[in-house]
């Protein structure tokens, strides 16, 4: 198997491990704790069954879908994820340019490596891009960071709700994780002063006390006032990702805003919180057809995203198969990920008689365990 010939994501993923240090390949791959949540996001998907319908005319299928007022090719959307420039020397423009090209959507991280209007002229082509956010105390900096985005011609953002602090994550620690010489998120700049680096007692590099700072700075007071504070000031939609119960997906619908994100945060948080499968259903019944649901955590096949969007999801994100492909060869490795993605989805719709997007309902799944009567 060499880098160019790689016929699945779990193989392109053997090839990236390979290719990486063992600190970034840690960063990148590890979960929480035990890791147990990581483990149970793929887990999820094996515990349910498709079942086909046949004598179904899928000579052509149809995978588009409109979101926020665009309309996508298929339902799939590239995840935020720190720090790309460890995987490849053009960092989250290479990604961006792939997402271009592949005319999907991006949503780029707060720890980018690369400035945020740098990513939105390396996107240009794709339907839209979206600010993901950490909440900080600083609201100055949450605030200019937004306006920013917007600007840059960012359409929304992505408010993490699930990162009151960072998870324990065991392989950072064991791997002593920094960033190398050069390289930093850019976009925390205006956290820490040079004065403030200065003044640091531990002996850090500064690229260190910025993270520090940043991670002093995340906001645990976050509530749902934060919704109407954005609103004031700015026109974008306003996303949040990190939602698991169905009680906080009503609840964010009450505060108004224009989607959700079932996510665990990639099993990087909270141990043991359930497999973001698992979750997409009853949060689905909770809101309806209010807003658009997403939903990210362990998707790898063309099948999971069928079955993401059987139980509800309007769509997926993927993360890490993104960064192996980065890794593995840069813009074209991310673009292969994508059309292989997209390649198996249509495939799965073929075979399980889904001529179009509506016609993927929960009926096409048994969950393991299931009688067959229930269909």
């Amino acid at each position: 198997m060499t880098d160019q010939h790689w016929v699945n994501l779990d193989e392109l993923e053997a090839l990236a491990m390979k290719k990486l240090p063992k600190m970034v390949w840690g960063y990148y791959s590890s979960g929480s704790e035990s890791e147990a949540t990581l483990r149970d996001n793929r887990a999820a998907f094996l515990r349910y069954n498709i079942m086909p319908r046949l004598m179904v005319d899928v000579s052509k299928v149809d995978t588009t879908l409109t979101l926020f007022g665009e309309k996508l090719d298929f339902p799939l959307l590239i995840a935020p994820m720190a720090y790309h420039k460890l995987a490849n020397p053009e960092g989250e423009v290479a990604t961006a340019r792939a997402a271009a090209a592949c005319r999907i959507p991006m949503i780029q991280s707060t720890m980018a490596t690369v400035r945020k209007e740098e990513v939105a002229q390396a996107a240009k082509g794709a339907p839209f891009l979206m600010l993901q956010l950490y909440v900080t105390k600083n609201r100055d900096f949450c605030r200019n960071l937004i306006m920013g985005a917007q600007k840059a011609g960012y359409k929304a953002i992505a408010v993490t709700v699930d990162a009151p602090r960072l998870g324990h994550r065991e392989a950072d620690e064991r791997d002593s994780f920094h960033l190398p010489e050069g390289m930093a998120p850019v976009e925390l700049d205006s956290l820490v002063s040079a004065e403030e680096h200065a003044r640091q007692a531990t002996g850090d590099e500064p690229k260190s006390a910025v993270a520090r700072v940043f991670y002093n700075q995340m906001d645990s007071a976050l509530t749902w006032d934060f919704v109407a504070w954005v609103r004031a000031f700015s026109s974008m939609r306003i996303l949040v990702k990190g939602i698991l119960s169905p009680f906080d997906a009503l609840r964010a619908v009450e505060v108004g805003v224009d989607g959700i994100i079932v996510s665990n945060h990639g099993g990087r948080q909270l141990d043991f919180a359930p497999a973001t499968l698992d979750c997409v259903a009853n949060i689905k019944r909770a809101i309806g057809d209010t807003v658009p649901l997403l939903m990210d955590g362990g998707v790898r096949r063309g099948t999971d995203i069928l079955k993401a969007l059987a139980l509800g999801a309007d769509a997926v994100c993927v993360g890490r198969p993104i960064l192996h492909g980065l890794a593995v060869n840069g813009q074209q490795g991310v673009q292969d990920v994508i059309k292989m993605m997209r390649r198996d989805f249509e495939q799965a719709m073929r075979l399980s008689g889904c001529p179009s997007l509506k016609s993927i309902t929960r009926d096409k799944l048994l969950k393991q365990g299931e009688p067959l009567s229930r269909l």
